[in-house]
């Protein structure tokens, strides 16, 4: 009987060793196959984690612009600068690259600012509102 079929093979001296891994010379390649697809998985997952990031950006920024827009539309309102309260928050809204959807002016002193941003890739939109007015 063959020594190569029993896991064995000849070492140096001609002596059957024993072969650790018996009839890898086989083997079909199935552990690249694993390692790419969880490179691919491991790609996806940090995809999706950085998607899930740009959003919470894209909101922080579109926040951001609705209370400066705020800011801005109160101290109109108060007297402090001049200009329509409205058309304050547009324009300080549009320095930041957002757009104005919806602004009010409460009580004469309160102003309620919403806040669109849109997305750069086109998946949508973040929001952001806010609401100014004097100190109590």
């Amino acid at each position: 009987m063959d020594a190569e079929g029993l896991g064995y093979s000849k070492g140096r001296s001609g002596h059957p060793v024993k072969n650790l891994w018996p009839n890898t010379e086989h083997e079909g390649g199935a552990g690249t196959v694993l390692a790419l697809a969880l490179g691919a998985v491991v790609m996806l997952l940090l995809l999706g984690l950085l998607l899930l990031a740009q959003a919470g950006v894209m909101a922080s920024r579109a926040a951001s612009a609705a209370d400066l827009a705020a800011l801005a539309a109160a101290d109109a309102a108060r007297g402090l600068t001049s200009g329509e309260p409205c058309a304050v928050a547009a324009s300080v809204a549009g320095k930041h690259d957002a757009k104005i959807t919806s602004c009010s002016v409460a009580g004469g002193d309160v102003v309620e600012v919403g806040t669109e941003l849109a997305h750069p890739f086109q998946w949508g939109v973040a929001t952001g509102r806010a609401r100014a007015g004097p100190p109590p």
